[in-house]
């Protein structure tokens, strides 16, 4: 049996940087913060994210969290 356990988390704000102008597509810069408290729970990193867009120029699309782990045999 294996088990997972998580070392690594990053938070990622994904923000609208408007429309390119040849293919009409929306185009999105994304602001990512390292070393966030792998125990952090949805609702905390939520509302970090909604104090962190206030100070951002362009709209927020989307929050993310992106986890790593390392994965060993039991």
């Amino acid at each position: 049996m294996a088990v997972a356990d998580m070392t690594n988390s990053q938070l990622r704000l994904v923000l609208y940087d408007g429309d390119d102008p040849i293919s009409g597509e929306p185009v999105y810069k994304a602001k990512t913060f390292n070393n966030v408290k792998t125990e952090a729970t949805a609702d905390q990193l939520y509302a970090i994210a909604n104090a962190f867009v206030v100070l951002q120029e362009r709209p927020l699309f989307n929050i993310e969290r992106k986890d790593s782990s390392d994965i060993r045999e039991v």
